[in-house]
Formats: structure tokens, C-alpha cells, sequence
């Protein structure tokens, strides 16, 4: 029994070293010599170099003067990224329907006179509920509001998310989409 209990204890000592020590520490030194700020949370950080953010999760703002984000589904306060998961509402729950009316009226509320279709995005959750995400048409939606009550042009602020539109990615996969909080990064140094 000891001649077969010897080698399982070494084999097992030995894959412990390479897969739990080695392998981690190769893996940990050349993701931060190689890809530092993605390693690190791709945080985005404020002018004096304190982190706010994550160009990865997204943030809740619901401030007139600022773009707003996709909804998320993570908890009553949005974005808990321990808690990363879509609604599972199916499109006849009443539960959702209510929740996409609520939202609907909240940003005609918020820009009455905007008459244009709500894109989907503004309403409704992503699978992950952290998207730091909005469509270029979501963004658009909201151009007349944030102009008015940042008193800007709008000319200026389509400019301002024209040059926080990223395309897809690798040029194939996804639509083109705007980070929010980058954007309204932006749009607080534009307004200064």
C-alpha cells in the first residue's frame, strides 16, 4: 500500500507546486509586465490619480446633467459587481413590464420634450447587469437634456460622444457603444 501511497503524495505535492504556485505567480508577473492596467481593473482615475472608476463596470448616475447608464439588475442601489446577473425576467412577466414602463416614464419625465423612440438599452439590464455601456442611439436620446441643463450646444455634445464612441471590437464583433462614465468624465471637464 506504502509503494502506491509514495508516489500519489509526491504527484500530488508536485501538481500543487506547478498549478496552484508556479503557474499563478508566471501568470500574475507577466499579466502585470505585460497588461499592467488591465491586470489592475482598468481603473480610470480622477486628476489628482484617486481611482473612480472601472472602464469595465458600469455606475449609476441619475443626475439630469450627466448621460445616464443602462439599468442593472445587481440590486437596489445598481452595479453591485458581487451580485453580477441579469433579472431573468421573461418579456411577459408583469414584473418587467413595470419595470420598463417606470424607466420609460423616468426619462420622459426628466425630458419632456424628447419624443423620440427610447432606445432599448436605457430600459432594460444586461445579462451581466454591469455594463459600462450605452448604445451611440442612447446616447443620442439624452443629448437634448444634458445640452439644456448644462446649458451646452448640442453640436458640441454630439462632438463630445462622437469622440467617446468606441467601434467594435476588433472591428467585428459588437456595435459601436459609448463608455458612460468616460463620457461624462468629459463632459464635467468640457463644462468647467
Amino acid at each position: 500500500m506504502t509503494t502506491y501511497l509514495k508516489p500519489a503524495a509526491m504527484m500530488l505535492f508536485l501538481l500543487t507546486l506547478v498549478t496552484g504556485a508556479a503557474y499563478p505567480a508566471l501568470v500574475t508577473v507577466l499579466a502585470q509586465a505585460l497588461f499592467s492596467e488591465q491586470a489592475n481593473g482598468s481603473l480610470i482615475k480622477n486628476q489628482q490619480g484617486q481611482p473612480i472608476g472601472s472602464e469595465l463596470i458600469g455606475q449609476t448616475f441619475s443626475e439630469p446633467k450627466y448621460f445616464w447608464s443602462r439599468p442593472s439588475a445587481t440590486g437596489p442601489y445598481g452595479y453591485n459587481a458581487v451580485a453580477s446577473s441579469g433579472s431573468n425576467l421573461g418579456p411577459t412577466n408583469p414584473a418587467l413590464t413595470d419595470a420598463v414602463a417606470a424607466r420609460i416614464q423616468a426619462l420622459k419625465d426628466a425630458d419632456h420634450g424628447n419624443h423620440s423612440p427610447v432606445p432599448v438599452d436605457l430600459v432594460t439590464a444586461s445579462g451581466s447587469g454591469l455594463d459600462p455601456h450605452i448604445s451611440v442611439a442612447a446616447a443620442e436620446y439624452q443629448i437634448k437634456r444634458v445640452a439644456k441643463v448644462r446649458k451646452i450646444n448640442e453640436a458640441t455634445l454630439r462632438e463630445l460622444v462622437d469622440a467617446h464612441t468606441e467601434g467594435r471590437q476588433w472591428l467585428v464583433f459588437g456595435e459601436p457603444r459609448v463608455n458612460v462614465l468616460r463620457l461624462n468624465l468629459a463632459l464635467d471637464r468640457a463644462s468647467r
